[in-house]
């Protein structure tokens, strides 16, 4: 789904922790896509992840998991907006 554009943002796929975790990550879960919801914080750094599902998910502090987030863009091309940049020498 990367570089999918909806007006002025895109969708980017990113390493999350629970530290890094947003409401509105969309996270793959059993082959199935979950929206975050709503978060709570447990002792030790931990979170417990709602999903619009209404599923729960805890996370610990070292669980790395990939979602995708939506990023705003400003200006300029958007499905230009995660490319590697090249740079002259």
């Amino acid at each position: 789904m990367r570089g999918l554009a909806l007006s002025g943002a895109v969708l980017s796929p990113i390493e999350i922790t629970a530290t890094s975790v947003q409401l509105g990550d969309v996270i793959q879960v059993g082959g199935q896509q979950c929206r975050v919801t709503d978060l709570f914080q447990l002792p030790g750094g931990a979170k417990r992840l709602v999903f619009d599902s209404g599923e729960l998910l805890t996370i610990h502090t070292r669980t790395r998991l990939v979602a995708l987030r939506l990023v705003r863009v400003r200006g300029g091309d958007p499905a230009r907006a995660l490319a590697t940049r090249h740079h002259r020498r």
